[in-house]
C-alpha cells in the first residue's frame, strides 16, 4: 500500500487511493480471528464481545507503517516487532485470555510487552538496529537469580515470609517504585525496557509494568521448581500503591477485581500507552474519542468545560512550534504511537470502541477513505453486537460524533477532486524518544 503519508506523520502531502497497490510483505495486514462462541468479557461494555465482529477490521490494511514507508521512513525494524506481538497474541485462546498472569503458559507476556517497546523504540527512534528483546528478556531473568542469590532462605519457609522477602528485594533492595506516568516526561514508566533499566536511574514503573516483573520472577522461580504453592499478583486499582503477591489459598472474593489475567494485562499496558499519546490531551473528563471528535468540531463541547487564557494561550503557542516540527509540548500527544497502539488494541479484539477510536485519529491524518470504512466497521458491528448498552448522556454523545463524523467524510468522499486539509499540524515528525 503506497502514498499513504499523512501530514501529521511527516509533514508530507502526498496521497493516492490505498487500493492503488498493496505490498508484497502484507506485513500490516492482521487478520487474527478466533472462533465464537467468544466469552472474553470487555473492560468498558456490559456483556461480551464476540470476537469475529473484528473480522471485517482485519480485513482492512492498518496504515501506520505503510504510511511511513512511503514517506520515506524505514520500518522494518517496527514491523518484524509487531511480527513479534502478533506471534504471541495467537497464543491467546478463550481460556488463556482469562488465566492468570502468575500462571500463564502459552503467551510470554514479558516478551510480548517487550515488542510492544519494540515497535515504539523503532518508530521515534529510527534506529539502525532493533531493540535488543531478547537481551532484556535475560535482564529480567537476571532479577530472578538475584533474588535466589539474596533470599534462598525464604524459598523454604513459610509463603507469608516469602512474600514479605520478594516485596523487600522488589521495593527496597531494587528499588522499583509506582509511577503514575500522567505526562509526557513519565512514559519511561509505560515501557518495560524503561522499566528494568530504571532501576539504575529513575527506578519507576507503571502499575502494569511493575505487575508484570513481579509475575515474571514468580514464573521463573516456578519453572525451576523452588515454588511449592501458588501465589496471585495483586494488581491495584488506586494512583499509588504497588502491586504485591499474595497466598491464593488465602484469597477473598474481594481480591478478584484485583486479579490480572493476561487479556487484561495486555489491554491495560496499551491503553496507558494510548492515553499517554493521544493527540488531544485537553478536557480529561471526556473520552478519547469525544476529544478527537471535538477536534473535529463534530461534538458538541459542554459550556461547563473551560480553561484559563492563559493555558489557551500555552496551547496556541505550543501548536505554532509544532507545525513548524518543534518538539516542545506535552500536551499534544504523539501520532505515531497513538495509532500503534490502536491497532495493537484492535489485533486483541476486546473492544469495539477501538474501531471507533482508530477511525478518529485516521479522520485527523486525513485519511478519510480508511477512518470512514473503520466507522462504518464499528457502527455495523455495535448494532449487531450482543452486548446491551444503557443509554445516557455519554454515550449518547460518542453516537452523535460518530454519526457526525461519518456524514462529514461521505460528504468529503463525494466531492469531486477531494484534498485533505492543508493546516493540520505536524505532530509526528520530530517527537521526543520513549
Amino acid at each position: 500500500m503506497s502514498g499513504l503519508a499523512s501530514p501529521w506523520i511527516l509533514g508530507a502531502f502526498h496521497f493516492s487511493s490505498p487500493s492503488s497497490s498493496a505490498t508484497s510483505d502484507d506485513n500490516s495486514r492482521f487478520a487474527i480471528r478466533h472462533p465464537c462462541p467468544c466469552t472474553s468479557p470487555s473492560p468498558s461494555y456490559s456483556g461480551v464481545v464476540c470476537r469475529n465482529k473484528f473480522a471485517a477490521a482485519n480485513d482492512l490494511k492498518f496504515v501506520l507503517h505503510d504510511a511511513l514507508d512511503s514517506a520515506g521512513t524505514n520500518t522494518t525494524h517496527a514491523r518484524a516487532a509487531r511480527d513479534g506481538f502478533c506471534s504471541q497474541i495467537k497464543n491467546l485462546s478463550d481460556l488463556e485470555r482469562e488465566i492468570s498472569i502468575s500462571i500463564n503458559k502459552e503467551v510470554d507476556l514479558g516478551k510480548t510487552a517487550l515488542f510492544i517497546a519494540a515497535e515504539d523504540d523503532s518508530l521515534i527512534s529510527h534506529s539502525s538496529v532493533p531493540l535488543p528483546v531478547d537481551a532484556f528478556i535475560d535482564r529480567l531473568d537476571s532479577l530472578s537469580m538475584g533474588y535466589c542469590s539474596q533470599y534462598s532462605s525464604s524459598l523454604g519457609s513459610s509463603p507469608e515470609a516469602f512474600l514479605e522477602c520478594l516485596n523487600r528485594y522488589l521495593y527496597v533492595n531494587k528499588g522499583f517504585r509506582r509511577n503514575s506516568a500522567r505526562n509526557q516526561l513519565e512514559q519511561r514508566a509505560l515501557y518495560l525496557h524503561s522499566v528494568r533499566s530504571a532501576v539504575l536511574t529513575h527506578r519507576s514503573g507503571s502499575a502494569s509494568m511493575l505487575s508484570l516483573v513481579y509475575s515474571e520472577i514468580l514464573k521463573m522461580l516456578r519453572l525451576w521448581g523452588l515454588l511449592n504453592f501458588d501465589v496471585e499478583v495483586f494488581f491495584p486499582h488506586d494512583s499509588h500503591s504497588s502491586p504485591r503477591g499474595y497466598l491464593k489459598q488465602k484469597s477473598k472474593e474481594a481480591d478478584q477485581p484485583h486479579i490480572m489475567t493476561s487479556q487484561s494485562l495486555l489491554v491495560k499496558i496499551l491503553r496507558d500507552l494510548k492515553d499517554a499519546f493521544w493527540p488531544f490531551q485537553l478536557d480529561h473528563t471526556r473520552s478519547l474519542f469525544l476529544r478527537a471528535a471535538e477536534a473535529a468540531n463534530c461534538s458538541d463541547r459542554s459550556n461547563n468545560v473551560k480553561e484559563s487564557a492563559f493555558e489557551l494561550a500555552s496551547v496556541k503557542a505550543a501548536q505554532h512550534r509544532l507545525e513548524r516540527g518543534v518538539w516542545t509540548s506535552v500536551r499534544f500527544g504523539d501520532m505515531r504511537r497513538a495509532l500503534s497502539a490502536c491497532e495493537r488494541l484492535i489485533i486483541l479484539e476486546t473492544d469495539l470502541n477501538e474501531l471507533r477510536d482508530y477511525g478518529a485519529l485516521l479522520y485527523h491524518c486525513g485519511l478519510y477513505e480508511e477512518s470512514l470504512q473503520y466507522l462504518k466497521i464499528y457502527q455495523d458491528a455495535e448494532k449487531s453486537s450482543l452486548q446491551m448498552q444503557p443509554s445516557s448522556s455519554f454515550r449518547d454523545l460518542e453516537k452523535n460524533a460518530v454519526e457526525k463524523l461519518m456524514i462529514r467524510l461521505n460528504l468529503i468522499m463525494m466531492e469531486e477532486g477531494w484534498t485533505r486539509p492543508s493546516n493540520v499540524g505536524n505532530f509526528l515528525h520530530n517527537n521526543s524518544d520513549p
